[in-house]
């Protein structure tokens, strides 16, 4: 009970230092071997209107830094993603003193689609480990954390970064059993938005092809892992999970919070997160969202989706999501602050033995 309260005072002390800071918006420049890294951040500069895409964000671009709380978080973006999506839960951490920092996924993102599914969930997790490497090496943001105890976020195809950095192990063939054991029920989440079945005469045609394709790509069984002694603790929204094996994430060696969303049409909830969710014994369930879709967690939502991936993305009837995202952020963030926050106490108080 001493280290709850010492921790709830030192996240008191520390918000209430930060209640004039503004959420900064910067870039680390794309390598030959990695994309840019977009960076949020606390700074002393003033926010302004800053369009991104369809997005406007309210941030301080090239903002000056100021310290936080020492902890950095990485967000690994979706299938196709962008980091303005995610700029509500960057928000959130900057605000509780956290830097967060978001890698463009090599051939899966919204500038370069080549490369989805396990081809890139392979490469996901180094490009996180690199993007550490790569904050650390900043000169504005280097010297105000330490990096021995890092986070990380993911959601959807991130989800399945996050459990990687979890501890997590998968390989492309489980991927392959999975999609022949369920093609039919788990259709979008083996072929993503190329396609869909409409129950028309097709509909076996592309089941055959989808197959057809995934056999020939997807038959390697050796174990994907990938262990970054940085990373302390990590949340999994909305996962592609079903080609992990789930006995590598019972016990994970660092916390691990998850969030479903149980209205997911791209993810199937029984084959993905609900498995973690049954699988974990050392978990905590963050969130589990009964009216909540798949693009729940993108926020703020692209605007003006239709067709197929409308469907997958946009928020079923029923989901109030003015009401219940500001809360999720708030407990994803809360998860990060506990768990790496812990061992810090007040200045001029001692931490608990």
């Amino acid at each position: 009970m001493r280290s709850l309260r010492l921790l709830a005072s030192a996240l008191a002390l520390l918000l209430s230092g930060l209640a004039q800071a503004s959420v900064g918006h910067g870039t680390i420049a794309a390598t030959a071997e990695d994309g840019p890294v977009t960076l949020y951040y606390p700074s002393a500069d003033a926010e302004q209107a800053v369009r991104r895409g369809p997005f406007t964000l309210q941030v301080a671009p090239q903002g000056q830094p100021v310290r936080g709380n020492g902890r950095l978080v990485v967000i690994s973006h979706g299938s196709g993603g962008a980091p303005w999506v995610l700029a509500n839960l960057a928000r959130s951490l900057v605000q509780a003193g956290f830097v967060v920092a978001m890698p463009e996924h090599r051939g899966d993102n919204y500038k370069d689609g080549n490369k989805p599914g396990p081809e890139s969930w392979a490469q996901r997790p180094a490009e996180v480990s690199r993007a550490i490497d790569a904050v650390g090496r900043d000169a504005r943001l280097a010297p105000l954390l330490q990096l021995d105890k890092v986070g990380v976020y993911g959601m959807s195809a991130g989800g399945h970064t996050a459990l990687s950095l979890a501890g997590g192990r998968w390989s492309p063939g489980g991927f392959k059993r999975h999609c022949e054991a369920h093609l039919e029920e788990d259709f979008q989440s083996c072929v993503g938005l190329i396609t869909r079945l409409t129950g028309g005469w097709l509909d076996g045609l592309k089941e055959w092809a989808a197959l057809a394709v995934i056999r020939l790509r997807f038959d390697d069984d050796t174990p994907r892992v990938h262990v970054d002694p940085r990373v302390a603790a990590v949340v999994a929204g909305v996962p592609f999970s079903a080609d992990f094996d789930m006995a590598s994430l019972a016990a994970p060696p660092v916390p691990l919070g998850l969030v479903t969303a149980q209205q997911d049409r791209w993810l199937i909830p029984r084959f993905h997160g609900d498995q973690v969710v049954a699988a974990c014994k050392t978990c905590e369930l963050i969130a589990d969202l009964p009216t909540a879709g798949h693009g729940a967690l993108l926020s703020p939502p692209p605007p003006g989706l239709t067709g197929l991936v409308g469907d997958m993305l946009n928020d079923p009837p029923g989901f109030d999501r003015a009401a219940t995202m500001p809360e999720v952020d708030r407990k994803i963030t809360a998860f990060f602050a506990k768990h790496l926050l812990e061992d810090r106490a007040p200045r001029g108080q001692a931490s608990p033995g």
